[in-house]
């Protein structure tokens, strides 16, 4: 992967000095080259709008008043003729207008030239140029009555009464050298002191960004390392102090995960070791002693070689499930007949140890579920519930139908767990006295067994307990209605 080499603070600065930069650009160029363009182009602009404000008024009665007054506020010389030259109305807003002063061979060129051009015309004079090579011989027009800049718009309107009329407007292009002059020493400064602020502003916020990102990079590095007490302090806006906020998250739930992975070793490797000792040992000791090799001794060499076994096969299971490799096979079965079944691998433990186990149910109930993974989640649950009761020795197996399906608890008379505790009992070899000890029935990996599988089937689940009063594991599977008793 190709690594980028420049640093997010040199990014920051180059992105804002390359913004400043050609915003200096466009105001050059607007203000400068284009100014002239842009200047005329507002001219020619309104002029026309004016026409078409005269064409709109032409049949006021007050018309001649309307155009001195238009005359003035725009600053134009405005002419009204009709088709046979005649001057109808007039207003000036400065002596030197050259409509007023053009010879009747150039009015009738202009009027001409509009009705060739679908109604209106525009022309820009040059008077020094244009106006002398049009004038007639000895006619009074020079370049000494004339501005060296002006504009002549045309335009042919026509009255309520049918009549054809030619609006002429005058209007002067003053020249904008002096300006562009002005300007250019203007922006000269203003580019320099805009450059100066651009540098600094640009080193601050790129500093201001870029330093809390640093500081989190580098906790960050410390925390690859494995170094889980790394504190993240970047600060400066929202975004980062989500991100440092969400790191420190992280770092406390990897230094759990941390934990519990070693606490997980420790406990694995204790339950590994003490089967193996007692086979070692019994094995020992009926290879040396004839006289032990008694069928007691092998029973407790095969039972230590099938709990054995059975951690082994929860470790796997843990694995599998967790890893989403181990997929559920929905059926529709009778969890009331499965949980019988389940019971009677206890018959031995019940006359042997005093156990008792009660079991209450009302009627069969069918579900829709993995029925081998949901009577491990029993199976589990039950041997918990041994492992944790009283004195008296007794786990109560409640079934029970819900508004959504059927409610399987199972319930122990031991010393219950305290409240804050409840939910770090699904983890792992999760112990509530942090001493662990070997179960009486089972691996200590069953919760986590039970909590992956119920997460599979989308299934409620969950665990009520009051210190002194025991504790109470549930689950609830769908009910399948189509299926009676």
């Amino acid at each position: 992967m190709r690594r980028d080499k420049i640093s997010i603070k040199y990014k920051i600065f180059l992105y804002l000095s390359a913004f400043v930069a050609v915003m200096l650009i466009l105001l050059w160029l607007f203000q400068i080259v284009f100014l002239d363009d842009f200047y005329k182009q507002i001219k020619i602009h309104n002029i026309k709008s004016m026409a078409e404000t005269i064409e709109k008024n032409v049949d006021n009665e007050k018309f001649q008043e309307f155009l001195d007054t238009l005359s003035q506020e725009e600053d134009v010389c405005i002419k009204v003729l009709d088709t046979s030259g005649k001057t109808k109305y007039s207003a000036a807003a400065r002596p030197d207008g050259i409509i007023h002063k053009l010879p009747p061979s150039e009015l009738f060129r202009l009027y001409n030239s509009a009705e060739q051009n679908g109604g209106t015309y525009l022309e820009a004079f040059s008077m020094n140029k244009t106006m002398e090579k049009r004038a007639p011989t000895g006619y009074p027009y020079n370049s000494e009555f004339v501005p060296p800049g002006n504009m002549i718009y045309v335009k042919i309107v026509n009255s309520d009464n049918g009549a054809h009329l030619i609006v002429m407007l005058n209007s002067t292009i003053t020249p904008v050298n002096a300006t562009v002059n002005t300007l250019r020493i203007q922006l000269i400064w203003v580019t320099g002191i805009t450059l100066l602020l651009a540098l600094l502003m640009g080193l601050f916020i790129s500093r201001k960004v870029s330093d809390p990102i640093i500081k989190i990079n580098s906790s960050a590095k410390e925390l690859a390392k494995g170094n889980y007490k790394t504190s993240f302090r970047g600060r400066g806006y929202l975004e980062i102090t989500e991100l440092n906020d969400t790191l420190n998250y992280a770092a406390m739930e990897l230094s759990k995960v941390e934990g519990l992975r070693r606490e997980l070793i420790a406990n694995i490797s204790h339950d590994l070791r003490t089967p193996l000792t007692m086979i070692t040992g019994y094995g020992e000791v009926m290879r040396d002693l004839p006289g032990e090799n008694t069928p007691e001794n092998v029973q407790i060499i095969i039972d230590e070689a099938k709990r054995l076994t059975t951690l082994v096969n929860d470790i796997l299971d843990i694995s599998q499930l967790q890893s989403g490799t181990r997929k559920i096979n929905v059926e529709i079965f009778n969890i009331t007949e499965s949980i019988r079944k389940i019971l009677q691998r206890y018959n031995k433990l019940i006359e042997q140890e005093g156990y008792r186990i009660d079991f209450k149910s009302d009627k069969d109930i069918w579900v829709i579920a993995d029925a081998v993974k949901i009577s491990q989640v029993i199976y589990n649950l039950i041997n918990n519930a041994i492992t944790y009761t009283g004195v008296d020795r007794t786990v109560t197996i409640t079934q029970s139908s819900t508004a959504k399906g059927v409610k399987v608890e199972i319930t122990d008379t031991g010393e219950g767990i305290e409240e804050e505790m409840l939910p770090l009992i699904w983890d792992r070899y999760y112990k509530v006295d942090k001493a662990h000890k070997r179960a009486a029935m089972g691996t200590g990996l069953g919760l986590s067994i039970v909590k992956s599988i119920l997460d599979m089937h989308g299934a409620q689940y969950g665990v009520e307990s009051k210190l002194g009063k025991g504790s109470t594991f549930w689950f609830e599977l769908t009910l399948n209605t189509n299926i009676e008793p």
